[in-house]
């Protein structure tokens, strides 16, 4: 047994240096091959860098041009002229698209609002000089609404916006912060009615025309017609106004190719004033109403442009009078000769 024991123990000592130097080499080729993976790793890394820089290297370099403006420009210039870029698309669309009025009132809605509600709301409207106008419409003709505020409102805009009404003949806009906003006026006064061309306006005694003549509390005013009237107006009807007997049977004056007046009575008989000393015409027909009491004949027109007579018209039926008249009187001459 002991034999057997020992025989056995001897041949495991044999076999233990084989069976270790076996696990060596199995432990080497894995090394071996863990070192070859990191070589070729380590090889294709290189490689891949070593391309990169070979591109790079290889680039075209930029036009002159280009290099110049990367070299001088200022840093960010790029970012910046992109910014204005896109500023400018966006404005060309809203231009274009025909909403730059809706973008400025945005933003003037904005910046009201901001300004309302720090405290400078319009809390207070004085208007002095008004007459014509109502204060509604003052402030529609100026722009300023609701909404607007006043840090931002403009008063030489506003009194500009004023001044190009034809009622306003002058105004002056004042800012009394924090909220109260005042507007002297002085208007024009309605001097005559003026027709042209079938149009009847209110015009103002320099000729300016006030507005379309809608209201009857302008019946009152005296009447000029034709072309240039409105301008010629405010010496005429003063110089016929030192008349008054001829100025109070006076339904219309009218301006006869820019150079003289006619007189249009209120029972239709028409006057046909003389180019010059028309002062001189008026106080004849003055006294002649007076003395002949000139109006009131049946006769529908005078005409005074001939400076030696005054020649009268007379209306049909006095003529057609007038003419038996004289058929009568023949008749009677040709029996007392017979």
């Amino acid at each position: 047994m002991d034999g057997a024991g020992s025989l056995t123990r001897s041949l495991f000592r044999s076999l233990r240096p084989q069976a270790d130097l076996k696990a060596a080499a199995i432990g080497a080729v894995v090394l071996l091959r863990e070192w070859l993976q990191d070589k070729r790793d380590e090889k294709r890394a290189a490689a891949k860098v070593k391309s990169r820089a070979k591109a790079i290297v290889e680039r075209e370099p930029p036009p002159r041009v280009v290099a110049l403006i990367e070299r001088y420009l200022p840093r960010r210039v790029g970012i910046s002229m992109t910014v204005l870029l896109l500023i400018g698309s966006c404005g060309f669309g809203i231009v274009k698209g025909g909403h730059l009025q809706d973008f400025t009132t945005a933003v003037s809605d904005t910046r009201n609002a901001l300004a309302n509600s720090a405290g400078f709301r319009i809390t207070s409207v004085v208007i002095n000089g008004r007459k014509q106008l109502t204060q509604d419409e003052i402030l529609a003709i100026g722009g300023v609404s609701g909404r607007s505020s006043l840090l931002f409102l403009d008063a030489d805009a506003v009194r500009d916006k004023l001044k190009a009404n034809p009622w306003i003949a002058d105004a002056t806009v004042l800012k009394l912060y924090p909220g109260q906003l005042m507007i002297e006026l002085t208007e024009r006064k309605a001097f005559a009615l003026w027709q042209e061309a079938g149009r009847l306006s209110v015009i103002a005694d320099d000729g300016a025309v006030l507005e379309p003549y809608v209201s009857r509390r302008f019946l009152s005013l005296p009447l000029v017609v034709g072309k240039g009237a409105e301008t010629q107006a405010r010496d005429f009807l003063a110089l016929l106004a030192r008349y008054p007997q001829v100025n109070a049977v006076t339904k219309a004056a009218i301006y006869v190719g820019e150079r003289r007046w006619n007189l249009r009575l209120k029972d239709g008989l028409d006057i046909r004033l003389p180019e010059q000393d028309v002062g001189n015409a008026l106080a004849m027909l003055s006294k002649l109403d007076k003395e002949d009491r000139l109006f009131s004949r049946d006769i529908v027109a005078v005409d005074m442009r001939l400076p030696d007579r005054l020649v009268v018209q007379l209306s049909e039926d006095a003529a057609k009078a007038r003419e038996d008249l004289f058929k009568d009187k023949k008749k009677k001459k040709a029996g007392d000769s017979a």
